[in-house]
């Protein structure tokens, strides 16, 4: 099924299409053009425009190579860095910037993250203005169908104000392409209400998900929004929605909004939600529906994989740029006993996957053994300490290794990994926090209760008596590192840390505290040029 959807959203570009034009005719021009008045005609063109929006965006969200708001949530948190190592990575020092909190409203990468979210907004605007007189009967469609279809949409809609008012607080509120020409700058609590109402509004008839639904909006991914929404209330509006947080998390965990696989539940492997398969783990909710057989291939190696004499030690096809590091401080929350900290990351020598030889570097230990060390320093020149954003080489800090694609041998099923936005431990984890702050901050029998279902998968039999969370144990801060673990490499960190108070007030590997403004981003200063009515956020 989903390459299925993969091929209708590639189908569809909302430009003229140019035909040829005879060499031996220069009079003729035979030309063919798609729109809203010869398209639309059935359900497959309906959902091929549908799906347009759907595929943009993860342009933006997914660890694709873009710099949108995957980019900076995770580069401008604890977990993650792209230090200089040695020749390469340094790229204007935009990284460094980023890492340190130093960034400036001229970044060209910010200004891609802006562009990117808010192009992607327009085509979703574009298409319901399109859909809204579409004639639905004449399509072979019934009006709840339609109904439906306009709902997704709408929530579409929605999810992107979630994320553009998470990076940048007060923007425009924008229902209609190019009206008004010169939008104006709306309060945060506005923007928000705004995007609880498209919800609200629209959550009830969408789809529940299910195998169908895989790679579009169902309404286990509204109730998801709600629960994020909701949990983030109190900073994004200054007032606290904790008991709807808690609510919508119980329609996703209760299976109100639809499942994967029968019952919604966890996953029992911490490498099912990940895996070349990942459509079929139970506690999926909300996926971008890559496939490499259907040529829509979730690449992330591009951000974190390494050179190419890395592609031996797991027998894949791709390479990268060597570019995102794990922080020492990151590797070092784990105990040695989670599973997460050896099945989520390389780490240590590199081997051959077939022969078992050592992998030998390219760079700095050049014809030398590879061996991947939880420092980001200079230690082929004898460095010692913590190093910094611009000391790295090409074997600092652990890898990536959380999405599995399988080997290059594995027909069917290599590199056919979904995306996850949203999963149900995250819904475990809101409902948790919720739970928790409800309470004043101290865990309840439930809170912990959640907690320890997700955690236990991370530890064996043996050892787990030992790392299960009580009342006690699980105070805040603590739920703050074990988010963190769980969700490594998910692009949710630095939204975490605002919400706990640790963005800018917090200090990790190479960053000190920085500014309270800091926890928004800039508009660009290209945009503030161009739309006279956007005002800039404090601080810069």
């Amino acid at each position: 099924m989903k390459k299925y959807f993969n091929k209708l959203s590639a189908a569809l570009t909302p430009v003229a299409l140019l035909a040829t034009v005879s060499c031996t005719d220069l009079d003729e021009t035979i030309y063919s053009e798609l729109s809203k008045d010869n398209f639309y005609n059935n359900k497959v063109e309906i959902m091929q425009g549908v799906l347009r929006p759907f595929t943009h965006m993860q342009a933006w969200l997914a660890p694709t190579g873009q710099n949108g708001y995957y980019f900076h949530g995770e580069s401008s948190a604890d977990q993650i860095a792209w230090p200089q190592k040695g020749r390469h990575g340094y790229d204007g020092g935009d990284h460094v910037r980023l890492h340190r909190h130093e960034w400036t409203e001229q970044e060209n990468r910010l200004r891609g993250s802006w562009g990117l979210m808010w192009e992607g907004l327009g085509y979703v605007n574009a298409l319901l203005e399109d859909l809204e007189e579409v004639d639905y009967e004449a399509a072979g469609l019934t009006l709840e169908e339609m109904e439906s279809i306009l709902a997704e949409v709408r929530v579409m809609r929605a999810f992107h104000y979630i994320k553009i008012m998470d990076m940048w607080g007060n923007v425009p509120i924008v229902t209609t392409v190019g009206t008004p020409i010169n939008p104006e700058t709306r309060p945060r609590a506005e923007v928000f209400q705004f995007v609880e109402d498209e919800l609200l509004a629209n959550v009830e008839k969408l789809q529940p998900l299910s195998q169908a639904l895989v790679g579009r909006v169902s309404k286990a991914a509204g109730y998801a929004m709600l629960s994020e929404l909701y949990l983030n209330a109190e900073v994004w509006t200054g007032t606290p929605r904790y008991d709807d947080c808690i609510a919508y998390s119980d329609r996703v965990i209760n299976g109100d909004g639809g499942s994967l696989m029968g019952a919604m539940r966890l996953d029992p492997s911490i490498l099912g939600p990940f895996s070349n398969q990942n459509q079929f783990s139970p506690e999926n909710i909300f996926q971008f529906a890559f496939s490499r057989d259907g040529g829509f291939t979730f690449n992330w190696a591009g951000f974190f994989f390494g050179y190419s004499n890395m592609s031996r030690a797991l027998n894949v096809t791709y390479s990268g740029w060597n570019a995102f590091v794990v922080t020492p401080n990151a590797f070092d929350a784990y105990e040695e006993n989670d599973l997460r900290k050896k099945e989520w990351f390389l780490f240590g020598p590199q081997t051959d996957y077939e022969t078992g030889a050592p992998i030998l570097g390219t760079e700095e230990y050049d014809g030398e053994p590879l061996v991947y060390v939880n420092n980001i320093r200079r230690n082929s020149e004898g460095a010692t300490g913590e190093g910094s954003m611009t000391e790295g080489e090409e074997n600092s800090g652990a890898r990536f290794h959380k999405y599995r694609s399988g080997t290059s041998d594995e027909e069917g099923v290599y590199w056919e990994n979904d995306y996850i936005i949203y999963r149900l431990t995250e819904i475990y984890f809101n409902k948790a926090e919720a739970l928790m702050r409800r309470n004043g901050g101290a865990a309840t029998t439930e809170a912990v209760e959640l907690i320890n279902e997700s955690r236990k998968r991370a530890y064996s039999e043996t050892d787990w008596a030992d790392e299960a969370y009580t009342t006690a144990t699980l105070t805040l801060d603590e739920l703050l590192a074990e988010r963190g673990r769980e969700f490594i490499f998910e692009g949710k960190r630095r939204t975490d840390l605002i919400r706990f108070g640790e963005f800018t007030s917090g200090t990790w590997w190479d960053k000190d505290t920085s500014e309270p403004t800091r926890a928004l981003f800039p508009i660009p200063h290209i945009h503030l040029a161009l739309n006279p009515n956007l005002v800039q956020n404090p601080g810069y």
